[in-house]
């Protein structure tokens, strides 16, 4: 953890960044400010006692919100400048007779054009500062607290606090990292305590880690046939129950024991398609939900001699709906939401699933402006906040969204993320903090974002994979950390122990670079029906391909397992999202 700062004096906010910037700069410099006679040693001991008084939870001068640092404004009003130059000379030789016709075509095709990127860029400004508030003033002061806590007050709240506190967020950087996989990280989860760290990856492994150590205790094979999607620990197990899914659909669960070894693996439940996620009832130790691209929800007891039971078919309309993502609301587990291949957040009441009235659903929710949206934009993930009161949904070639669970149906969105890109991958998106103060996502850019929740301002941008895409990040459920993983085969950890906060440089350009492709691939629609016809070309090589001999008194699986009568009947035509491309 950074060396903690003492709190603001005079009571006031602890963020000398919000204050307007002096003369000296945005970072409070005192040039050019006339001084009082006879200052000599008080002087310099207020400046000291001054710089003590600044606070850990500030933005170390960077203003309220800043998308680029001093540099970058002074290069862009630089620029802008020498257009206008540029342009007052042509006038002035076109104006003199100084030219030819062919030239004066010339200079008025280069006014045009630079009229057109001046046009361009100032709607970029505007877009980028859309839907923005003004940051609150933190909430946590490092010296009181500690203080506090050595006295024995407030110590319960300490480490909540800290967890949640932006002047952390704004020092979050690389600690390390963990190698062992030999394909692409989809999944990462820590156990309820904290100690362990389970990944999945497309190498069919599943690793669980002592991350603190960085070292793995256990590793061994999924039993999966293609990319696992999802492994995680079930609550109140003693770390003893891991579940999981995977691109060919089956979900699994591994019993581990206590001497580091994996017993076995057994198929609980069978998708026609891939799952790609699965979700904890927040106390059951043997009791979770599925979703997959044939549409089906599974609700799975393992206390079950059939563990699956079929619970909904989601659709719209009549047309099936294929699931990318599912959550169970902590405060209330009989409810649950899902998305997935259409602009729908729907939310269902196990107790009261009839799919003969709205198709089961009990709400719905989507951005206003993509309700009638011809683009086709998908749900990759979606998670309820901590006390279940919200839920964060990221669209594909979108933005993420704040939604409000406990409003009606049809409600629109509270708050609007922008500024990552979410193509490439199905891409995850997380709360970060105890009391879900930021929203934490990756993107196709490489970068790590974190927004404060309130204002939608961007807090902290962080290059976070070198393969170019970050799909998974989970924060750790006690510390101020977390661990991301993407296109690279190692998971990367990182904590709060930058001596700065950050400046978020080179933040603005990467936002328009992703903006700028977002709008370019927006206009080609032809990728769909490209994807369609590879889905039908694949199926129809696949129904040609003579089917495989079976062992001599081998089972359909290699272990034993469960089957389902409710399995899902119809295989959901249409293609499987790439959950991780191959590097």
């Amino acid at each position: 953890m950074a060396d903690a700062d003492p709190p603001a004096p005079h009571g006031g906010s602890e963020e000398p960044g919000e204050e307007q910037p002096t003369e000296g700069g945005p970072s409070g410099s005192r040039e050019g400010q006339t001084q009082p006679p006879g200052g000599g040693e008080e002087e310099e001991a207020d400046r000291e006692e001054e710089e003590e008084d600044e606070d850990t939870d500030s933005m170390e001068g960077s203003g309220l919100y800043s998308l680029t640092d001093d540099a970058e404004r002074e290069s862009e009003g630089g620029g802008r400048q020498r257009v206008k130059e540029r342009r007052a000379s042509r006038k002035r030789n076109r104006l003199g007779g100084g030219g030819s016709n062919h030239s004066s075509s010339s200079d008025d095709d280069e006014d045009e054009e630079e009229q057109k990127d001046e046009d361009d860029d100032e709607a970029m400004e505007a877009w980028l500062k859309a839907e923005l508030r003004e940051l609150r003033g933190p909430v946590w002061q490092a010296v009181p607290s500690l203080r506090s806590r050595e006295i024995g007050r407030d110590s319960q709240q300490f480490v909540r606090r800290v967890c949640g506190a932006r002047g952390l967020v704004q020092r979050l950087e690389l600690q390390g990292r963990l190698e062992r996989h030999t394909g692409c990280v989809n999944t990462l989860h820590f156990n309820p305590s904290g100690t362990r760290l389970a990944s999945g990856s497309d190498d069919l492994r599943v690793v669980i880690w002592d991350w603190a150590v960085r070292r793995a205790v256990l590793e061994f094979d999924s039993g999966h046939k293609s990319n696992v999607f999802q492994a995680k620990f079930l609550p109140h197990s003693g770390d003893s129950t891991l579940a999981m899914c995977a691109r060919d659909g089956q979900i699994r669960v591994a019993e581990l024991s206590a001497t580091q070894c994996c017993k076995n693996t057994k198929r609980v439940a069978q998708h026609k398609g891939a799952a790609h996620k699965l979700a904890l009832e927040p106390d059951s130790p043997c009791s979770f939900l599925s979703a997959g691209e044939d549409a089906v929800v599974f609700g799975i007891d393992l206390r079950l001699d059939r563990p699956a039971n079929k619970l909904v078919v989601v659709k719209e309309g009549e047309k099936k709906v294929g699931l990318y993502t599912i959550f169970v609301n902590p405060a209330k587990t009989h409810h649950f939401a899902v998305g997935g291949r259409d602009q729908y957040v729907r939310i269902y009441d196990q107790r009261k699933i009839n799919e003969n009235e709205n198709n089961g659903v009990l709400k719905k929710f989507c951005p206003s402006h993509l309700v009638s949206s011809e683009s086709k934009t998908n749900i990759t993930c979606l998670v309820y906040s901590h006390d279940g009161t919200e839920l964060l949904a990221s669209y594909n070639d979108e933005d993420i969204y704040l939604f409000d669970s406990n409003h009606s149906d049809g409600a629109d969105y509270l708050r609007r993320y922008k500024g990552h890109r979410n193509n490439a991958t199905v891409k995850g998106v997380n709360f970060y903090g105890p009391c879900s103060e930021f929203v934490v996502s990756g993107s196709d850019c490489g970068h790590i974002y974190l927004w404060d929740k309130f204002s939608a301002r961007i807090v902290q941008f962080m290059e976070g994979d070198r393969g170019g895409v970050v799909n998974c990040l989970e924060p750790h459920p006690h510390l101020p950390g977390m661990a991301t993983s993407g296109l690279d085969h190692d998971i990367k950890l990182w904590a709060p122990t930058a001596e700065n906060a950050t400046l978020l440089k080179g933040l603005k350009e990467v936002m328009k670079k992703n903006k700028r492709e977002r709008d370019e691939d927006s206009v080609r629609h032809g990728d769909q029906y490209d994807t369609q016809l590879l889905w039908f070309l694949m199926r129809h090589m696949r129904n040609r391909r003579p089917p495989r001999t079976r062992r001599e008194g081998a089972d359909a699986d290699t272990d034993e397992s469960w089957s389902s009568s409710n399995s899902s009947d119809e295989e959901e035509g249409g293609p499987d999202h790439v959950q991780c491309m191959s590097s």
